[in-house]
């Protein structure tokens, strides 16, 4: 193994050229001891975590990412912390950490979206009491199932203004893309405003009745139907307007957030925590989830492949890691 070079850039730019690095014995740690290394030029100590987000956790870098794919299976901090035998404090603050990581992934790695056909929905929670009503928005692009964006917040204008804004930002617009949403009345007046008549829209308008669906109602409200039904044609997933794919994605959100669960006493205490939850959900079932629906031949592969934004499967080591 090679050593690791100095962290410290006033060294670097002080000789010229990066020193010599050497090892300089061990140092404790909680969970063993590690090797320490010192720099010719500078003469500074440090270790090879330097300057990474593993240093001053405490514990191997296998267990800060078992802790966070535990909590992206829908385990809440109690019990991760229990699991993992550490302090409840410990575990929030390496989730903290590691949300920070995947919300800072996601930023700089999804752009570029071919938008063909997207789904939008919402889903209700409580944050910090069930007297306050808190919607995640989120949307969806078929073709390659990715979780394009979120949005945490009351149901507003605004809100999903800025879900559809952020959607936009991301991709890049194919052709006249196909929008499908519910009967929610913000959605209309925000794609109007943002597409106009460069897309087609279509609600998808359900009628409940002891919590079973009575009736479903399919309409055109951007474009005609006939042009409409021609979309549909060439859609390679969808045979007539649906929001099941945004639905399910819904569904796949609330078994992985322990704040979403129904009938749960866990949930979030402000809306910046959920939100940095999701994020590390979203990260993970964009770029390291393998799904059973995207399979080509033998390979199972992630929405990020499919988008074209990686070519090939990540791991939380790949995501922490990353600068």
């Amino acid at each position: 193994m090679t050593s690791p070079s100095c962290p410290n850039e006033a060294c670097i730019l002080s000789i010229g050229s990066p020193a010599k690095v050497i090892r300089h014995g061990f140092f404790l740690v909680w969970c063993g001891q590690r090797r320490r290394y010192r720099c010719r030029g500078c003469g500074r100590t440090f270790s090879a975590r330097t300057n990474t987000p593993y240093f001053g956790l405490g514990c191997s870098s296998r267990t800060f990412e078992r802790v966070a794919h535990l909590s992206v299976e829908g385990m809440s901090c109690a019990a991760i912390a229990r699991i993992e035998g550490i302090a409840w404090h410990t575990a929030d603050r390496w989730l903290d950490k590691a949300a920070g990581l995947a919300q800072r992934f996601n930023e700089r790695n999804i752009y570029g979206i071919p938008l063909v056909e997207l789904q939008a929905d919402e889903l209700r929670t409580f944050v910090p009491c069930k007297a306050k009503p808190t919607w995640v928005f989120t949307s969806m692009e078929v073709c390659s199932r990715l979780w394009s964006s979120t949005v945490v917040g009351r149901r507003s204008y605004a809100n999903t203004k800025a879900l559809f804004s952020d959607t936009l930002l991301r991709g890049d617009v194919v052709g006249t893309p196909l929008i499908m949403t519910d009967g929610f009345e913000f959605y209309e007046r925000v794609i109007r405003r943002l597409l106009g008549v460069a897309c087609i829209y279509a609600q998808v308008i359900k009628t409940w009745r002891k919590d079973r669906v009575t009736r479903v109602e399919r309409r055109a409200v951007i474009g005609t139907t006939r042009r409409l039904e021609k979309a549909l044609d060439e859609s390679e997933d969808s045979a007539h307007a649906n929001t099941a794919y945004i639905e399910r994605l819904n569904l796949t959100i609330r078994q992985s957030v322990a704040y979403l669960h129904r009938r749960s006493p866990t949930h979030a205490r402000c809306e910046k925590r959920l939100h940095r939850q999701l994020e590390l959900v979203r990260c993970h079932y964009n770029f390291i989830r393998r799904h059973t629906s995207l399979r080509f031949g033998r390979e199972l592969r992630t929405p990020a492949m499919v988008a074209g934004l990686r070519d090939g499967v990540c791991s939380f080591r790949d995501v922490f890691a990353f600068a």
